[in-house]
């Protein structure tokens, strides 16, 4: 069976500049590096800060989790009690329908469709929908986090889009969680990556994650790179000096964190510790199971969700569709090639490069690291 170092330099060897790959079960922890934070640049090391994506969603679920454990919020609450921008909302007869084929909405979107990704605010499985460049052109929703816009104006363009489907009654992928963050902004009176830090990093120890870069990080920051004709370059607009001179003006829930592989080890340890790590409580273990349990699916065929199902801010399987499925396996992967997961038996596995996902190849280099971290948590 391959080792991780194995799968760390196959990976390099196929244009990824750098890997991190940690496996833990229990106390027992392996990693790998391999390659560079840049092209030409420092090693890939176990404290490399990188990008975490969309990895930052299982995270931010849990902060929503100890929110509402706290009271401030509860599922069943309107959420235009404090997002009057969603008020008024239309709703698309179809998800890939024109923006102005839209019918009244029936039910007002809850807490709850916006912690489970039912809100109908988001990307929807057709990829050539109008609501899908809607998204990417007026809201931001690509890759880079840093093009979003700021909170308020977010939340005033998502109330000028449809939604693609009643509240409840559908799935669709990571819009929702940056409205979720806002949500959580607007109840607690507190900038997300305050409240965060207080309710969640802190608590854990996790020192290097947040929203972010601080000028003390950027020495061992990886840089951004996406794929050319001539393989892997940087992202000129995404290095750590301009995360420094031009931070991102929203502090993305669906994908804005940086960590690194240390500290996102402590929360998914907090998680398989069923809310607890080395003595202090973030959740209870009823959330913990909440987070885990397969709450919605999409329609099938869904790319995002590949026939599996969601939990709170990442995905659950319920089928062994592939080799790296395991059913009851939580988590979920970054477009900046990056990867967490929980399986049912315990293992954690953590894959960190700064590549963006751009093909089935890339796809397919951090679905070899899975396939080993399931054949390890069967063994």
């Amino acid at each position: 069976m391959p080792s991780l170092q194995h799968l760390a330099d196959a990976a390099v060897a196929r244009g990824v500049p750098g890997v991190l790959a940690l496996v833990a079960h229990g106390d027992r922890v392996e990693t790998a590096a391999a390659g560079v934070r840049s092209l030409g640049g420092s090693p890939m090391t176990a404290d490399t800060i990188v990008r975490t994506a969309s990895v930052t969603k299982p995270i931010v679920g849990a902060l929503a989790m100890a929110v509402l454990e706290r009271g401030d919020l509860a599922l069943d609450d309107v959420a235009s009690r404090w997002l009057p921008e969603l008020a008024d909302l239309r709703v698309l007869r179809h998800p890939s329908a024109a923006l102005d084929d839209v019918v009244p909405l029936q039910t007002p979107i809850a807490v709850r469709h916006l912690l489970t990704s039912t809100s109908g605010i988001g990307l929807v499985g057709d990829f050539a929908a109008p609501l899908m460049a809607a998204h990417a052109e007026r809201l931001g929703q690509g890759a880079d986090a840093r093009a979003r816009p700021a909170a308020d104006e977010l939340l005033r363009r998502v109330g000028m889009l449809p939604l693609a489907h009643q509240p409840g009654a559908g799935w669709t992928y990571n819009t929702g969680m940056d409205v979720l963050g806002i949500l959580l902004e607007r109840v607690t009176g507190t900038p997300l990556d305050d409240l965060l830090r207080a309710m969640v990093l802190e608590p854990l120890g996790m020192v290097d994650t947040g929203f972010a870069l601080r000028a003390s990080q950027a020495s061992r920051t990886a840089t951004a790179h996406r794929r050319g004709t001539d393989g892997a370059a940087p992202d000129e607009v995404d290095t750590p000096a301009m995360l420094l001179d031009d931070p991102p003006v929203l502090a993305s829930a669906a994908g804005g964190l940086l960590s690194t592989a240390a500290d996102l080890l402590r929360f998914w340890r907090m998680l398989a510790g069923g809310g607890a790590l080395d003595g202090v409580r973030v959740l209870s273990e009823a959330s913990v199971r909440t987070m885990r349990s397969p709450l919605v699916t999409a329609e099938p065929g869904n790319p995002f969700l590949d026939d599996q199902a969601w939990g709170v801010g990442g995905a659950v399987d319920v089928a062994p569709a592939e080799p790296f499925h395991a059913v009851g396996r939580y988590g979920w992967i970054g477009s900046w090639g990056t990867a967490t997961y929980l399986l049912p038996g315990g293992t954690i596995g953590i894959w960190l490069s700064q590549l963006e996902f751009a093909s089935p190849e890339d796809m397919g280099l951090v679905g070899d690291f899975l396939v080993e971290v399931a054949r390890r948590d069967r063994a």
